[in-house]
């Protein structure tokens, strides 16, 4: 699949550089991207959960996603498509960059995992015409250039029972403390410049970006993070993190 950019794209050029130069780092839950392996459990649980009721499955069981097709858009190393398989997804992961393709590609041969790992863009998977049961845009939001075209190529590969999940950041102040001074300049839990504060989307535009897709929010959390416990965890808290399930809004 070409991960070419099309005349309208949702790819920011400077982004995609930012990440390919950090594609090593990928599988280090000690490097620059530890905090993501910090955020994964509460991520999987969150996934897991909605996803096995939305779809009636038992999400005790071994491999309760079984005969369902799963799109991880903006996969990086991928740290959430290795589980996704493992839950039992047919999973396609898909990211811009090629460097970022080819780390995730490596680990998950060695892991011994079938997934399907791409160069592509989400408007050129939607002009494929792939249609996915399932579709992940896990702190991808806050990086495209064009949220709305991003959104409405996702909402279009949505098979009409399908379920998309959404996770980014709030534009407040406090996600300004903490994201970008915080996490950024202070505990430096991310490379300096990883997030630009004013891409960060709030809940009414994500919101307004999904109905203009043809989606409708169906839940919405926030993620906090406990210094003492060293975990996150679900909130009521939407300042900073927050993570949507979002249908078709028929």
């Amino acid at each position: 699949m070409s991960g070419a950019i099309h005349p309208q794209s949702t790819i920011d050029p400077a982004e995609i550089a930012r990440f390919s130069a950090l594609a090593a780092e990928w599988w280090n839950p000690n490097g620059k991207f530890g905090v993501l392996h910090k955020f994964n459990p509460v991520r999987l649980a969150y996934i897991r959960d909605e996803a096995a009721k939305h779809f009636a499955r038992d999400a005790r069981s071994a491999r309760p996603f079984a005969e369902l097709r799963l799109l991880d858009i903006g996969c990086g190393g991928g740290l959430l498509s290795e589980p996704m398989a493992r839950l039992g997804f047919e999973v396609v992961a898909a990211d811009a960059s090629e460097k970022n393709i080819k780390t995730a590609s490596v680990h998950g041969h060695e892991q011994g995992l079938a997934i399907d790992y791409r160069v592509a863009t989400a408007e050129g998977l939607a002009e494929a015409h792939e249609r996915f049961d399932v579709i992940l845009n896990m702190e991808v939001v806050e990086h495209v250039a064009d949220l709305r075209l991003f959104l409405q190529s996702c909402g279009s590969m949505l098979k009409p029972d399908g379920l998309m999940f959404v996770a980014t950041l709030n534009r407040t102040a406090k996600s300004f403390a903490l994201a970008i001074v915080g996490a950024e300049y202070v505990l430096g839990w991310l490379p300096r410049g990883t997030h630009d504060w004013s891409k960060f989307v709030t809940p009414d535009e994500l919101d307004g970006a999904l109905a203009a897709a043809g989606l409708r929010a169906a839940n919405t959390s926030g993620v906090i993070y406990n210094p003492l416990s060293g975990r996150w965890s679900l909130s009521s808290d939407t300042d900073v993190n927050y993570m949507v399930t979002a249908t078709h809004a028929w």
